[in-house]
């Protein structure tokens, strides 16, 4: 039997206010709750046994999957308090049920990635290994842990956060997704905190475990900002990225009860929700559209994410907004990129205007 862990415990903070309510992996992703996609590509790689990490609002995750397949079992492993990635691998797999040298598959929450699980099993097999992580290569990796690895993908070290170009020893990065003997598994501390990036992974390195990376040039993208999100939704809707849950690329992904008028033009990989209404010569560009959201005649919206029972004026402007659950942006409203409306809240009819010629004059009525 094949098992895997996905880690759902963040609270997704640098996603609020969408993640006030709901945890990250909730959040509506190209039609379908992003952990669907994830639960979809794992049944597909053959995993029959999966234990969620959860901490949270756990609770939501057994009412997402309450009932969901006679094909896939499902456990649940809450974290009562902090246990960092270690520590929360740890305490899901006291769930698992395979012998001490079964793989494990174990994935990040909020990754979204193209990488052929299958391929990564294979290898971590084909190569004996204690661990083996998938690895991707990015343009700057300064922003994150370096895996230089050597000709045979064997890792040689974990380095921190490079502070130089010159530093970039490589250009391959922990992508979030990996695969444990299950017995190095159960020989993570169980009782304290402990991160498999900084303790873990060194650890075994030092003490010449069999720590492999599988490095790949697929789709990589980590969903943890409010454009990061949109960019990776509408990768999906688009076909750059892939999902099962996914149909063909499409301009546009909108539910069968959602209202879009005639005149109205919704593309770039945008998802509509449902009993959304669309009015007359709106633009909705690369952006995702909550249930039950009424968006008036003349509003443009680009990039942005209007969470679900809110309401956008005519002749509004949204690019790189996020707009919370049960909000109101009045007519004529131009929004400043980066903006986050709490939930619930309201702003008037030209409330919010910035000058097209001068960016950092913001005017409220």
């Amino acid at each position: 039997m094949q098992e895997a862990i996905i880690l759902v415990g963040g609270k997704g903070t640098r996603l609020r206010p969408l993640t006030n309510h709901t945890p990250k992996p909730l959040l509506g992703v190209a039609g379908s709750s992003f952990i669907r996609h994830q639960v979809a590509k794992l049944m597909d790689a053959g995993v029959e046994h999966l234990v969620f990490a959860t901490s949270y609002l756990a609770g939501l995750f057994e009412e997402e999957f309450r009932g969901f397949s006679r094909d896939l079992d499902i456990s649940y492993a809450v974290e009562e308090v902090p246990l960092g990635t270690g520590g929360a691998i740890r305490n899901a797999g006291r769930l698992l049920r395979g012998p001490a040298d079964a793989p494990v598959l174990v994935l990040n929450g909020d990754i979204l990635s193209g990488v052929d699980l299958r391929g990564v099993l294979a290898y971590h097999e084909a190569n004996a290994a204690d661990v083996t992580l998938h690895l991707t290569r990015v343009a700057d990796p300064r922003a994150f842990g370096l895996v230089p690895t050597d000709r045979s993908g064997r890792v040689l070290s974990f380095l921190e956060k490079p502070k130089t170009q010159e530093e970039c020893v490589t250009d391959q990065i922990n992508a979030g997704c990996y695969v444990f003997r299950r017995s190095v598994l159960d020989a993570i501390p169980g009782d304290r905190e402990v991160s498999v990036e900084q303790e873990t992974f060194p650890r075994l390195v030092a003490d010449g475990g069999r720590v492999f990376g599988h490095t790949t040039d697929d789709y990589w993208r980590d969903l943890g900002t409010p454009l990061a999100f949109v960019q990776g939704s509408a990768d999906l809707v688009t076909g750059r990225a892939t999902s099962p849950l996914v149909g063909p690329p499409a301009e546009a992904l909108v539910h069968p009860t959602a209202t879009v008028h005639p005149s109205a033009r919704v593309t770039g990989g945008s998802t509509i929700g449902p009993y959304a209404v669309i009015g007359p010569r709106v633009v909705v560009d690369r952006s995702i559209v909550g249930a039950h959201v009424t968006v008036a005649e003349g509003a443009r919206i680009h990039e942005s994410v209007v969470d679900h029972d809110s309401s956008i004026g005519s002749e509004s402007f949204l690019r790189e907004v996020v707009v919370g659950c049960h909000a109101h942006v009045g007519a004529e409203n131009e929004l400043p990129a980066q903006l986050r409306l709490s939930c619930g809240i309201r702003i008037p009819s030209q409330g919010v205007r910035v000058s097209g010629t001068a960016a950092a004059c913001l005017t409220a009525h």
